[in-house]
């Protein structure tokens, strides 16, 4: 025998490998169980079904489609096929119906509401129109007064004026004097007059807003009835469909 090395083997590779192997059997086994439970429940389901198969049927011979000839049924299949064609028209037709009188109702609400604004500017126009009026009326009358008060800054005053002798300056006097009067009842009228013309305006306003007041109330009544009669001849019509179907109907 020749000379050879012994090598010592290394004890923890060893054990690793030994546990693999042991692992790898493990996982061998388990999947053969696995397998055989599998195969026994397949066999069970199986067994099953063939015990609880349905067993055949038997029905007693018997004539079918009714007492009616294939003729009157043909009939009856047309009669129905142009019923059904002359209903979906008819919903069509309501469906379009009423949703024009929907966008109607709705230009009519808009129409209203586009009015209403126009008559509040309109309202608002004339109330700042009367306002700057009365302040003109109000700065026309102060200029007025203050024009009379420098009048009579600058002459006598009234009971020297009776005192006096008649003469030029008593003359003068009476001439501002009526002058003055004259100018006070000309600013008083004319403010009565634009209060009167004011209240005229205002009155034939109101006047004016409840007559479109009224027609809009009217015609919106009578747009509401012409929509329920619409919807309750819809409806005599869907509750009696056959009056409306002939016999002789062909579409």
């Amino acid at each position: 025998v020749g000379p050879y090395v012994l090598v010592t083997p290394n004890e923890t590779r060893r054990k690793q490998l030994q546990q693999s192997n042991i692992l790898s059997n493990f996982h061998i086994f388990i999947s053969f169980c696995t397998c055989s439970v599998a195969k026994k429940e397949l066999d069970d389901l199986e067994r099953w079904k063939n015990e609880h198969r349905p067993g055949p049927i038997a029905l007693v011979p018997q004539r079918l489609g009714g007492n009616e000839s294939e003729a009157q049924v043909r009939q009856n299949q047309q009669m129905i096929l142009m019923q059904s064609k002359y209903q979906k028209k008819r919903s069509r037709e309501e469906y379009v119906k009423a949703k024009k009188a929907a966008e109607e109702a709705e230009i009519l609400k808009k129409k209203a509401i586009q009015r209403e604004k126009a008559e509040r500017l309109e309202v608002k126009k004339r109330q700042e129109e009367m306002q700057r009026r009365e302040m003109f009326l109000e700065d026309q009358k102060y200029k007025t007064n203050e024009l009379l008060s420098r009048l009579d800054m600058g002459l006598p005053r009234s009971d020297s004026c009776q005192i006096a002798s008649p003469g030029p300056e008593s003359t003068a006097w009476k001439r501002s004097c009526a002058y003055k009067q004259a100018l006070r009842e000309d600013e008083n009228r004319r403010l009565e007059e634009m209060k009167q013309e004011q209240q005229r305006k205002a009155e034939l306003m109101e006047f004016k807003q409840k007559q479109e007041e009224e027609t809009r109330t009217r015609a919106h009544q009578k747009e509401q009835r012409r929509v329920n009669n619409a919807f309750l001849d819809r409806l005599q019509n869907k509750t009696q469909p056959n009056s409306i179907y002939q016999p002789g109907y062909t579409g």
